[in-house]
């Protein structure tokens, strides 16, 4: 089955007031398209609803006027979805091999497939280790070979490496890249850094600061493979910021990074 296309229309999404005042609405008119295999990131400015979007997509959060769809008008039910959060939430009782068993069905071939992914994440002799023994950039592989466990048509990650030191980014950075490279997967990927969005992605969507909605999108032309640290990112980058600040008209940049 191939991966995931679909259609995003969020008319409105609000969290009521907890002191019984206005309700604050955190998106509203947001529309996106997402191609078969294409790796999308989101970015844009803290607390504009980036997380709330991909909750949304997942129908982790269903309290909100609009629809999800596939391409061909399935609901994404009819799909395989992984999420990958921003901490790891592996299960403290079970062993990085059984972290990664727990989304398969109980068969010798599911048993194989998680260790060989847990392999290609060098984590072969950490197979009967338990979370509370690993580093935190080994726990968010152990995530990552979750995540694609289950071969998932659609695969959604906010921020998953989120406070990770440079090295330790970069290493997970390209082990996603290189699993989407084998088995081609539709991911929408959450990120505040647009230095890491150019260097993963096929096309960036920049929300609005609340209520959001999409500002821009924007075609990442560079050729695979990329170097984080290659000036074309650099230069990518400073484009893209004077063509928001231009649409924009001196309100805040799409991402909460520094400059």
């Amino acid at each position: 089955m191939s991966a995931a296309a679909l259609n995003i229309t969020i008319d409105r999404k609000a969290y009521p007031a907890s002191s019984g005042g206005k309700a604050r609405v955190a998106i509203e008119n947001l529309k996106l398209s997402v191609s078969d295999s294409e790796f999308l990131c989101i970015v844009g400015p803290s607390g504009c609803g980036k997380t709330t979007l991909l909750n949304l997509i997942a129908g982790i959060d269903g309290d909100a006027s609009g629809a999800v769809f596939l391409e061909n008008g399935q609901p994404l039910e009819a799909i395989r979805v992984s999420y990958m959060f921003q901490t790891p939430r592996l299960l403290p009782w079970m062993t990085v091999r059984d972290n990664v068993r727990v989304v398969l069905d109980e068969t010798t071939e599911k048993d194989e497939r998680a260790e060989q992914l847990l392999e290609r994440m060098d984590l072969a002799d950490s197979l009967n280790e338990f979370p509370n023994r690993l580093s935190g950039g080994m726990q968010r592989r152990v995530a990552l070979a979750r995540a694609f466990a289950t071969e998932p048509q659609l695969l959604l990650l906010d921020e998953p490496f989120v406070s990770l030191d440079l090295p330790v980014g970069n290493l997970l950075r390209q082990l996603l890249l290189d699993l989407w490279k084998t088995r081609p997967t539709t991911v929408i990927f959450v990120t505040h850094d647009l230095r890491e969005a150019i260097y993963l992605a096929d096309r960036i969507v920049f929300l609005s600061r609340g209520p959001s909605h999409v500002v821009l999108e924007k075609s990442v032309d560079l050729v695979r493979p990329r170097k984080i640290d290659d000036p074309e990112i650099d230069r990518f980058r400073n484009d893209l910021l004077s063509e928001h600040q231009s649409l924009l008209h001196g309100t805040a940049s799409p991402a909460s990074e520094e400059k």
